[in-house]
């Protein structure tokens, strides 16, 4: 293979080594503490080394990452399915040679790096997700403690976790059993509507480890709850440093409501359309503010690094991916989802019922076809071409609703039927409607 780049390195980092191969050098080995670090920056820098390629190894690389930045060097991180397709190579010192052959001979592409505010944001954020996880399964822990003592709140309570929910386990744990009392807790549509129900889900039997597993996963729950609390906190901040603390700006339009796991973010819709400089992609149908500020933590706020948005859905995996062998052309599911990639997919799932958009429409009709998967990932796919068009070429998004989508799939049927009648050599006879 014919190199092409010159006073280039390869690194392979694990969990207590580091692995580096300079060509000409041999292999050398540092440590992965900070010190070790900083002579491995110092050894790359006194053989002449202007860009370094090394794999994205779980958390191992963002250090080392930052420290060789901070130097001058250019740093490629690279997946690491893209070093290993050649068998025989797999040891770390191999490793190493084998990613500085690769990288010297321009057969690597650099993966996606986020910086500044937006690292800090997806950090902040990424620890949110995985707090709102736990307290999910702190809820689950509820039921359960509940259903134990056949309290059958769930029955009769959408969320156990709601206002209503939290007040009646409060005052159980608080040694209240008068079922009146407990009822009285709720909010008044639960009382108008479901007073009697309730009352039979109260009528419980409670045990003294019933009562202890109960008062565990609440406190379990508040504990994340504030955990959550001050990641908002931080996400504030950062929000409103790079949005230019845009507290005061005059929202033409009302921001779209967050039914799940809201944060506490002051104007949050006004600072990101100060961060975007002007565009909403609230427009674009199951975009509130809350998934519009994932997608910045994972994207970031300056798409045009991918071409077009073919390149955008490629990289976040929901192109279908080739492979063509001889007369045998098939879809290869692609390995990893990437999280921006799961945000897509989460707003189609959520979209795929609605009765009022066209796109829920165009997954019910795919669903029904190749099923739900499929359906989910076409239409992620297409929020995502929506979201890159509005971000980076300023489209105006309009929802035209499913009447406008029927009817569009209409006049396609009907330039089809026309089409075939031509090719059949029949006549095509318009009847006009009488009226």
């Amino acid at each position: 293979m014919e190199k092409i780049k010159e006073n280039v390195a390869g690194i392979d980092i694990g969990a207590r080594e580091v692995f580096v191969y300079v060509e000409g050098q041999g292999v050398k080995s540092f440590l992965t503490f900070t010190e070790d670090m900083e002579a491995l920056k110092k050894y790359l820098i006194s053989n002449g080394i202007k860009e370094v390629a090394m794999e994205a190894t779980g958390v191992y690389w963002s250090i080392l990452y930052e420290i060789l930045e901070e130097a001058g060097i250019d740093v490629w991180l690279v997946d690491g399915r893209e070093t290993s397709q050649v068998p025989g190579r797999k040891t770390d010192i191999k490793d190493c040679q084998w990613i500085q052959e690769l990288h010297s001979c321009g057969l690597l592409k650099r993966c996606f790096v986020v910086r500044d505010d937006i690292k800090e944001l997806r950090s902040y954020q990424r620890l949110r997700q995985d707090h709102i996880q736990s307290a999910s399964m702190h809820i689950n822990h509820m039921y359960k403690a509940l259903i134990q003592m056949n309290i059958r709140l769930k029955e009769t309570i959408s969320q156990i976790h709601g206002v209503s929910g939290l007040k009646v386990i409060e005052a159980i744990l608080k040694g209240e059993r008068d079922n009146n009392v407990l009822l009285h807790l709720c909010d008044a549509r639960i009382i108008k509507n479901k007073k009697s129900e309730v009352l039979k889900a109260l009528n419980g039997k409670y045990t003294k480890a019933g009562l202890f597993a109960l008062q565990q996963a609440y406190d379990a729950f508040n504990f994340y709850q504030k955990q959550i609390a001050q990641c908002d906190q931080e996400i504030e901040k950062i929000i409103h440093h790079m949005g230019n603390n845009s507290n005061d700006k005059d929202l033409s339009q009302k921001r779209k409501p967050i039914r799940h796991n809201k944060p506490e973010v002051k104007n949050l819709g006004a600072n990101l359309l100060d961060i975007f400089e002007g565009k909403d992609a609230t427009v674009i149908s199951g975009i509130t503010d809350y998934t519009w500020m994932q997608l910045l933590s994972e994207t970031g706020v300056d798409l045009t690094r991918w071409h077009t948005q073919k390149h955008f859905t490629s990289w976040l995996g929901l192109a279908p991916g080739q492979h063509w062998s001889g007369k045998k052309k098939k879809n290869r599911r692609k390995q990893g989802r990437p999280k921006a990639g799961q945000i897509f997919r989460e707003i189609a799932q959520s979209l795929i019922n609605s009765k009022d958009v066209a796109l829920g429409a165009y997954g019910r009709k795919l669903r029904a076809k190749k099923g739900p998967g499929k359906a989910i990932k076409a239409m992620a796919r297409k929020l995502a071409e929506i979201y890159w068009k509005v971000m980076v070429k300023g489209m105006e998004y309009v929802e035209n609703g499913v009447k406008k989508y029927e009817e569009q799939l209409l006049q396609k049927k009907r330039q089809s039927f026309i089409r075939l009648a031509k090719e059949l050599n029949y006549q095509f006879v318009i009847n006009e409607p009488v009226g």
